[in-house]
């Protein structure tokens, strides 16, 4: 999925601290919104197990395409939340770049392009549950899809932006792979969505609670999730 996976020095010094500036400031916001709300700590044992599995998944190589994998980051967004799922994707993306999945330079870039799905993936299911009454299997497809179609756009631009150094590629060839890198993240981004989905029905038939916080409307805890057709 959309992930850059260039190894140091492939991005100017210039960038690499852009984005890791930028993505310093939102792990930074997402820690000061956790400070000021309630936290749970099945909420906080849910955000350590979505950063388990997503370092899995990363590291599960899909041979088509030269090479795909599951980020799985909406999901992540939709079971903890867009401030706990921040400190998911950061931890994810710095033991990959322990395994050499992907350059340190690139972790915060990376970071930017997974908080977006996670973000994404937040809100697009939670406005589908609980502003249109759609079903999970409906809402996790269309959030994960969105999401990671959206990413996959944001890292082809950033790429053309920035630039590759030492690159032997011209003009023509790099954006002939730069298309083809979005048009395989955005097949991928598709596979996700259905895999998402199927997920998040599983979850919401064993295990509803954890789906509690995206689904109810603020100010309805106590309420039942709305029903919707599963």
């Amino acid at each position: 999925m959309a992930h850059v996976h260039l190894e140091d020095g492939a991005i100017s010094p210039i960038w690499v601290l852009l984005w890791w500036a930028v993505a310093a400031a939102l792990i930074a916001f997402a820690l000061y919104t956790l400070r000021h709300e309630r936290t749970s700590v099945k909420r906080l044992t849910v955000g350590a197990m979505c950063a388990t599995v997503g370092v899995a998944a990363f590291m599960v190589t899909i041979p088509f395409f030269g090479g795909l994998h599951l980020n799985l980051t909406p999901l992540i967004g939709i079971l903890a939340g867009p401030a706990i799922g921040s400190l998911s994707v950061l931890v994810i993306n710095l033991f990959s770049a322990a395994v050499g999945h992907g350059g340190w330079g690139v972790i915060g870039v990376n970071v930017v392009m997974n908080l977006v799905e996670v973000m994404i993936g937040y809100y697009a299911y939670r406005s589908l549950r609980v502003s249109l009454r759609a079903g999970r299997f409906t809402s996790g497809f269309s959030a994960a899809t969105l999401a990671l179609v959206a990413s996959a756009i944001i890292v082809v631009i950033v790429i053309a932006v920035a630039g590759i150094q030492d690159s032997h590629l011209d003009e023509d060839e790099t954006a002939r792979n730069l298309v083809f890198i979005a048009a395989a993240n955005v097949v991928a981004g598709v596979i996700e969505g259905f895999v998402t989905a199927y997920i998040v029905v599983f979850i919401g038939r064993v295990k509803p609670d954890l789906l509690e916080e995206v689904e109810i409307r603020r100010g309805e805890a106590n309420m039942s999730v709305p029903a919707a057709a599963r």
